[in-house]
């Protein structure tokens, strides 16, 4: 199925919509070729944790071309052309996660987040944005730094988490303790993906407050 998704330059304009595996069969030629990536696209990354603040990290599967066999965020995604960041999130949380999910401004989850059953619906918030993320890929030939446009949420779910598409080979979770500690021990064991987010958002990933 083709996926059609915004392409910017490095200055944040926009250039046009192009196929999705067109556009990353061009960049990796194009960082084969210069050593740089000079297009960008839009995408979400997601941590989210349990209300006792353990943190839900997925292992990337061995079958994976980039960080095969990496503790990676929950997840991540590209913003198609006709999407929403919000809408994408919610999708990809349905779709590669099994369960519901709502968006909700800082004002509205820091009003509701207490009320709301989490083991029913999962809860997230947008923390931050950059228009100049750099992503390491690892792969068999070598890494390579792709930039993004790319908006981070945390978010709050109690209920079961189901991998769909074979993307992950398993699920694991840690308080922000243990996963610091562990970060710090075996660092070649998590993509520097997570690592930006735990370093950036560690105040976010804690367990709720009880009323």
């Amino acid at each position: 199925m083709t996926e059609n998704i915004k392409v910017f330059n490095l200055d944040g304009n926009f250039i046009g919509v192009q196929d999705r595996a067109t556009f990353y069969k061009e960049i990796k030629d194009e960082f084969k070729r210069t050593g740089k990536i000079t297009r960008k696209i839009e995408s979400i990354r997601i941590l989210l944790l349990n209300s006792k603040g353990r943190i839900y990290l997925q292992k990337r599967s061995s079958t994976k071309k980039e960080n095969a066999n990496l503790y990676d965020k929950t997840i991540g995604g590209h913003i198609s052309n006709s999407e929403t960041k919000s809408v994408t999130v919610i999708k990809e949380c349905a779709e590669e996660l099994g369960f519901p999910a709502v968006v909700l401004s800082e004002e509205e989850f820091n009003d509701s987040i207490s009320s709301l059953d989490l083991s029913v619906v999962g809860v997230l918030k947008q923390v931050s944005e950059s228009q100049n993320f750099l992503s390491v890929r690892k792969t068999e030939d070598g890494d390579f730094l792709q930039p993004f446009i790319t908006y981070f949420y945390i978010g709050y779910y109690d209920g079961s988490i189901t991998f769909k598409d074979g993307e992950s080979s398993g699920l694991e979770t840690f308080s922000i303790e243990e996963l610091l500690k562990e970060l710090k021990k075996n660092p070649e064991k998590f993509t520097d993906d997570l690592k930006y987010m735990v370093e950036n958002y560690k105040e976010y990933l804690i367990p709720l407050k009880k009323d």
